[in-house]
């Protein structure tokens, strides 16, 4: 007689979960992924899944003090995580970290470092931040991903790191371009301080910076420097180990094809955001990811 497995049973319902969420979103981070074997795929869900909900307490409609606890009560379970004497994960989302942690050895700093741009976007709506600021973020919200995510790859040399870095810059400058009307809907707008002054647009509501002329050159301005740290990622790949890395090359082709296109339409229609087909996404990954 077979006997029950609770354990078991928990661990494919965590498995099941956090792929579905993944799936569910139809993003290139999914077909990136997919190239990978299943233990370092799952890993990669599992990361996501942590990323999504943190994400969703940022972008949620609750008041700021509960944004913050709940994003404290996700620094505490994943301080838990890593506790000697650590009992079951409670959550799906949790109980897949815990065994994409043990298996890859992630650096618990890095997680710490996405909840730190999570409550970035939730103490202090972000408008017009300085450059400095915009790249603190970036890394927080971008690269500290990326350094989990070459950790699961197998490739977690210093060149390896760097690449993770510059390239979660250029996508996370690639997101904020593509998005720049559904983020002012949400009383927010990452474009640089700098560039807004260097054009002589006057700070004002989100909106309202929106629609001053100059928009399309102070996005330009920024997809320069988008495609600088593409080019940056592409130093690095050759220093590291390409093969390893590539699912991460199949993210970084996705987005490098959504920023020509908006630099192509010239940021005069806000609501086009350039977004690939799914025809598209396959050519990508089978061209990139698996040939």
């Amino acid at each position: 007689m077979v006997q029950p497995n609770p354990a078991g049973d928990r661990d494919i319902a965590a498995r099941d979960h956090v792929r579905a969420v993944t799936r569910a979103a139809g993003s290139s981070f999914y077909w990136g992924m997919r190239i990978l074997p299943e233990d370092r795929r799952d890993a990669m869900f599992a990361v996501y899944a942590f990323c999504r909900e943190v994400d969703d307490i940022a972008d949620g409609t609750a008041p700021m003090e509960e944004k913050r606890r709940q994003l404290d009560e996700w620094r505490r379970e994943i301080e838990a995580l890593y506790a000697p004497d650590q009992v079951g994960a409670e959550t799906h989302v949790l109980r897949a970290l815990s065994r994409a942690i043990r298996l890859y050895n992630l650096d618990k700093k890095d997680f710490f470092e996405v909840i730190a741009g999570m409550e970035m976007d939730t103490d202090d709506i972000i408008v017009a931040p300085s450059c400095k600021h915009l790249e603190l973020y970036c890394s927080r919200v971008a690269g500290a991903v990326g350094l989990l995510s070459v950790r699961i790859f197998g490739d977690s040399s210093d060149s390896a790191r760097e690449f993770a870095i510059a390239l979660g810059t250029a996508l996370q400058l690639t997101n904020i371009l593509r998005d720049l009307k559904d983020d002012a809907g949400m009383g927010r707008l990452y474009l640089p301080r700098e560039q807004l002054d260097a054009h002589g647009v006057m700070l004002g509501t989100p909106d309202e910076i929106l629609e001053s002329p100059k928009i399309p050159e102070i996005c330009a301005s920024v997809a320069l420097r988008a495609r600088e740290k593409y080019a940056e990622a592409d130093r690095l790949l050759l220093q590291s180990d390409a093969r390893a890395l590539k699912p991460a090359v199949v993210m970084m082709m996705n987005y490098r094809r959504i920023l020509d296109r908006l630099i192509a339409n010239g940021w005069h229609d806000l609501d086009d955001d350039a977004g690939l087909s799914k025809p598209e996404k396959i050519w990508i990954t089978l061209r990139y990811g698996l040939l």
